[in-house]
Order: C-alpha cells, then structure tokens, then sequence
C-alpha cells in the first residue's frame, strides 16, 4: 500500500477517534501521535515518549486496531515507535510485557492527583454521551426515560437503577449521560464512572501496596457511582465482597447507583445472591437491539456528524436492514463508507455501498449455527474443555452441560438426533432424545436453568426449532 494512503487513513482514524473518545483524553494522547511508516499491513505510529507508547498500549491499542480496520477494509495491525524520546528515558519493544510500574498502569490522567493515582479519575465521561445525541426507540424508550429520571439531582426514585442489553446497544452511552446531566446542574457533585474490570484492578492494586483503606475513601466517598459490565464480578469472590460493602455504604448514605450488564441480575448465576437481590432494590431496565425506524434515525445521526451532505435514503435503508444488531455495527460502517469514498475520491451511490461492504453486511438468511459454536459457547460458560463435554462422565458438572449443549443442538441446528449423537462421541441417538426431554421438562420447572438456557441460546443466535411433543 502507497505510503501516502497510509498516512491518510491513519488522519481519517485519527478523525474517527476523535468523535468516540473524550476530549481529554484525544488531545493528551492521541493527537500527538503521527503516521510514520506502513509495512505488511502494519501502520507504525510515531508517539512522543515512552510513557505515551505504553499508555496507548494499555488502555488503547484495540480500540485504534478496530477503527483501523473499519477504515482501511483490511486485516491490519499497529505499533508504537517512540520517535523522539526524552533524554534517559527507558525503551521497550512493542511486544515486550511492561511492568504496571514501568507503564504507569493506573495513571489514567496525568492531572490526576498522588492520592488518586492508582484509581479511575472520576467524572471521566465523553462529552458526545449526551441525552441530547441519545437517539430514542421502542427499544430503549423505558431506559432512556429511568436514566433521565436518575439524572435528575432532586431525584431519589430508582436506586439502583441495573441496566442490561447486549453489546453495542447504548448502555455505556445513558451512564456517562447520566453522569454529564448530573454535573450540568451540580458541578459540586462528584460522579465516578469505571468499568467492573477497573474497579477489580484498583482493588488488587490497593491489597498489593497495602492501600485498602484508600481504595475505600476513594470509592465510596461519591454521590453517583457507576459500574459498567458487572458481569466481569462473576466468579471473583473477594472483589464481589468488596463491592457489596461499597454499595451497601453508598446505598445508606443516600448516594446513587447505577450498573450495567449484559444480562439481567437473574441470568448472573456466578454472583452473590446478595449482589443480584440488590440489583433488585431499584429499576431493572433493558435495551433490546434498535427496529428498523430506530436503525435509520441513528444512521442520520451518525452520518451528519462525521459528514455535511445528506445520507442518501435509499443507502440508509439498505444499511439498516442489514445490520440489526447494534449501535456500534450501524457506526463501524458509516466510518468505513466515509473512508472508503474520500480515500478513493469516489462519490456515494449505492452500488459503492453495495460494493464496499459486501463482506461486512448480512444477507437476509438467519444465522447458520454450527454444533461447534454450541460446544464452544457451552465450554466457555461451565469452564470445561471440549472432551469433557463430548466425553462419558456421569459427574453432574459434565453431564448437566453435556445435556444442555446436546439439548441446543436440537433447538438451534436442523440436525437430526443421531447427526447429534455422531458430534458427541458417537453415543447412541436415544441418549441425545433422552437429554433433551430431561433438560425440556427441567426448565419449566427450575427458572435459573430456563434463564441460563435462554441466555446461551442468545449467545449463540440463530433459529429456533418449535418445541416437540
């Protein structure tokens, strides 16, 4: 690829970026990297230090990796030369494994003050997740409604409020309004928004360097806290404990709560029932994928901020019913349309679009689940390999995923109970007939089974074959 091309896709993800992140956090470590050269789909881009190199290493890297792929349409890749280093100042290969010390891992601002290093800084919000850019459907209409509501600093209603949808469907996008909205009325009000992954990071890093009694002033000496992904807690028992203390102080000290996952408190099977009964105390609210009018309202939005001209309609209307999935998908590819055109000083038809995102936008046909994506997903969640699944154990923690995986197989695939039974081990096709009635008969009277087989068969996707007698 033309050097040159680089360099210009490189400012168009630069552009790209720009609208995603806080503005923070573009000037102080984006906008002074530059392009310097491009080799076998690799962009190396210059940084000023190596401070800046391994921050964006850390907090960055796959978030640029995915918006250079959305631009460039390729599978490329990216590393981080420190063009002029400060005098005396370490160096380290892109691939080599930094300390937490080295990279000064926990420094999320360089404003941030000694006593907050190794914590989120709080009130760290994008100023584009606003209510006012929040585009409002069926789909999201009731969570839109409660997030505005818990807002609204004379509010009390709604605490905590648990907001849970699939990836890319705007629960990120309400939190930081949430946070924004409450700042714009009371800029006295200190509001801490951070991933579940930062508030178990912060926790560690506090046992580890004897700062617990930090970690907890910092954590529950604020009058709006936001997790964003609980789901990461599960499994993780000292930082589930850790949590419940913090949201019990908050909690009757009146402050306010608001979490989010990709699943509600019920399907969270691997944390306290303590946690999910809180969870509870408040609103539980869910964003479903945006429908067809939503879909064409957000791609004008997103269109008019990153262009002057009009979307054409015809070209909304072909991507909007091919991506139905999320927010983020409807994004990625008008940033990849817009790349596409000004790169190759192409004008924006529909045949263009056809053409540009033929690989990337779904045909019309529901999703073909293979038995392996069943395995797979099944594995993942019970924390077992695939010979225990397809293996001969009667133990209850093989047999019971081993039925279920073989029950989904029936449900999600066309294939037939001894196809099914060749897949798993080559068992007799009665045992296959024989799981599948067990795990039948056993979600309509056992909930926590229904809601985890519910919540694999969403994951895995694809149609569902009607129930059998």
């Amino acid at each position: 690829m033309d050097q040159a091309v680089g360099r210009q896709m490189w400012e168009q993800t630069l552009a790209y970026l720009k609208n995603v992140v806080d503005e923070e956090s573009f000037t102080t470590w984006l906008h002074p990297t530059s392009f310097h050269h491009m080799n076998d789909n690799v962009f190396t881009i210059a940084v000023p230090s190596g401070f800046t190199r391994n921050w964006l290493l850390s907090n960055f890297r796959d978030r640029i990796v995915s918006a250079l792929r959305d631009v460039a349409m390729e599978d490329v890749d990216v590393q981080f030369l420190v063009h002029a280093p400060a005098a005396g100042e370490t160096q380290y290969p892109a691939d080599m494994p930094v300390s937490p010390e080295a990279r000064g891992e926990g420094v999320v601002s360089p404003a941030s003050s000694s006593s907050e290093s190794d914590f989120p800084q709080a009130s760290r919000l994008n100023p584009r997740y606003t209510f006012d850019q929040f585009v409002v459907g069926e789909s999201n209409r009731f969570a839109h409604a409660a997030c505005r509501q818990v807002a609204d600093p004379s509010s009390k209603s709604y605490n905590p409020l648990f907001i849970y949808g699939g990836v890319g469907l705007g629960k990120t996008h309400l939190m930081h309004a949430i946070g924004r909205q409450v700042m714009d009325v009371n800029n006295k009000l200190r509001v801490l928004y951070c991933t579940s992954e930062q508030f178990m990071n912060s926790f560690v890093s506090s046992i580890e360097k004897g700062k617990q009694s930090g970690f907890r002033d910092y954590y529950r000496n604020v009058d709006v806290l936001m997790i964003d992904d609980v789901q990461f807690f599960m499994g993780k028992e000292r930082t589930q404990t850790e949590f419940f203390h913090t949201f019990n102080a908050l909690y009757d000290a009146g402050k306010k709560i608001v979490v989010s996952s990709d699943r509600p408190p019920k399907e969270l099977n691997k944390l306290e029932d303590r946690l999910r009964t809180r969870f509870a105390w408040g609103l539980v609210v869910d964003i479903q994928p945006p429908d067809l009018e939503t879909r064409i309202a957000i791609l004008k939005k997103k269109w008019s901020k990153i262009d002057e001209t009009e979307l054409p309609n015809e070209i909304t209307l072909y991507v909007a019913e091919r991506v139905q999935s999320n927010i983020r998908e409807l994004e990625g590819v008008l940033v990849r349309l817009k790349a596409y055109c000004s790169l190759h000083g192409q004008p924006l038809t529909l045949g263009t679009t056809r053409e540009v995102l033929a690989n990337l936008l779904s045909s019309d046909k529901p999703k073909v689940v293979d038995i392996e994506d069943i395995m797979e997903c099944v594995c993942n969640n019970f924390d077992l390999r695939r010979s225990d699944l397809i293996g001969t154990s009667r133990l209850k923690r093989f047999s019971t995923p081993r039925h279920i995986a073989q029950y989904l197989s029936r449900k999600l695939t066309s294939m037939s109970y001894p196809e099914i039974a060749a897949r798993f081990g080559g068992r007799d096709h009665t045992s296959v007939l024989h799981a599948y009635r067990k795990i039948e008969g056993e979600i309509k009277r056992d909930e926590n089974l229904a809601n985890l087989v519910a919540y694999l068969s969403r994951r895995i996707g694809g149609p569902d074959r009607p129930t059998e007698d």
